[in-house]
């Protein structure tokens, strides 16, 4: 095998490897949605590690909040968010997809309808 070949399979299997591992979702990113107590305001702070997502989140109404239970594969994502209301515990489950620079979220509460919003990647 020439030179060449060599180094077109290495960045093919690196290009693989790479989407194995997911999608970019690190930094910062900020969304604004409706929520069943009124319009929220958030920042997420992500990092990735391999498949392993952390991270904060910091609402307009809920506490700063650290997310556990992060994971990346491909471009989707999951993670829990677990803050406090108001002196009450919630705990949130994430679902999303990363596209670009835009994730399209679905939020579970509690058995509450999901919220589903999208969250921008900050410059």
């Amino acid at each position: 095998m020439g030179k060449l070949t060599r180094a077109v399979v290495f960045a093919v299997l690196a290009g693989v490897a790479s989407l194995a591992l997911g999608a970019d979702a690190g930094g910062t990113w900020t969304a604004t949605f409706d929520t069943q107590v009124g319009k929220q305001s958030y920042t997420y702070v992500f990092q990735v590690k391999g498949a392993t997502l952390t991270g904060t989140a910091k609402g307009s109404l809920i506490t700063d909040s650290v997310l556990s239970d992060g994971k990346i594969d491909g471009n989707k994502i999951s993670f829990v968010e677990k803050g406090s209301y108001m002196g009450m515990a919630l705990t949130f489950n994430y679902t999303g997809e990363l596209k670009g620079d835009e994730i399209h979220f679905k939020r579970e509460l509690m058995g509450f309808p999901a919220e589903e919003f999208d969250a921008k990647r900050s410059k």
